[in-house]
């Protein structure tokens, strides 16, 4: 009987060291993208070197032109119509990814139409998907709210967003982007909350419309800020309304919306997105 205890534990211990020393199975990754200037393809390029993913572009039939505004009387004709750009296969087979990271600029404040083709005609249920953009001012949030409905199957996790102005601080964003999903090892900076927002101050208003600059799209005005450190300096939250103007009289405006600023150490202001 002693024998027969000591053989039972001896193989209990040896079943439970050649679980531990089994090396766990690192999920599958591809990186997919669309790309109109090349902007996302950068954004596509850091995440899959870092991940060691797989990468594939997504391609239009018939090419957006790369002059802006072609593309977006193109794009307007196609939304009216309610109709998606006709796309090249995908070659990847998703049923071999755990994880897809889907890039896009943005357009109209979602993703733009090569991506929505492409998601209407697949089902990514029960893959973690990731999403990930460039943009003039914003988007991230409300294209993710339409990744959400789109593939209501699929765990659609944070994502990232960059101004195509900005691209310079990529690497270092998506670097930390990365460490913080747990996708990448390594330390990265947690930051902190946001402290209670108040009235905007003359220097903050001014740090505000620095912010922005001869920007085009917004003439807005600040009412409240909230603000939190960076390691390198600190982030604003603007609250702001759009004000009318004078050379498009005929646009309402738009309501409210949060404009994040940043102030590095010793750096000019600049914004990193706008929020509807």
């Amino acid at each position: 009987m002693k024998t027969t205890k000591l053989l039972l534990a001896m193989t209990v211990v040896a079943m439970c060291a050649a679980g531990c020393g089994t090396k766990k199975e690192e999920p599958k990754m591809l990186v997919l993208y669309y790309s109109l200037t090349g902007n996302t393809k950068m954004v596509a390029e850091e995440m899959a070197n870092r991940l060691g993913a797989d990468m594939e572009a997504i391609e239009c039939v018939e090419p957006y032109d790369t002059n802006f505004q072609a593309c977006i009387q193109r794009c307007m004709q196609e939304r009216e119509q309610g109709v998606t750009p006709e796309i090249l296969p995908v070659q990847a087979d998703l049923s071999k990814y755990d994880v897809v990271f889907i890039g896009y600029p943005v357009w109209f404040g979602t993703y733009a139409l090569p991506v929505a083709k492409w998601l209407e005609g697949v089902d990514l249920t029960g893959k973690k998907v990731v999403p990930f953009c460039t943009f003039g001012s914003g988007g991230l949030e409300s294209s993710v709210k339409d990744l959400e409905a789109a593939q209501p199957g699929a765990e659609i996790l944070p994502g990232y967003g960059v101004r195509a102005a900005r691209l310079e601080a990529m690497p270092g964003e998506v670097d930390q982007f990365l460490k913080c999903l747990g996708f990448v090892e390594g330390e990265y900076t947690r930051l902190e909350e946001f402290a209670e927002p108040h009235e905007v101050s003359d220097e903050e208003s001014a740090i505000f419309e620095a912010a922005f600059g001869d920007y085009p799209m917004y003439h807005a005005q600040p009412k409240t800020v909230a603000l939190r450190a960076l390691p390198n300096g600190t982030e604003y939250r603007f609250t702001a309304v759009d004000l009318p103007r004078a050379d498009r009289s005929d646009m309402p405006p738009a309501g409210e919306m949060q404009v994040y600023v940043t102030v590095a150490d010793g750096q000019a202001p600049v914004f990193t997105k706008v929020v509807r």
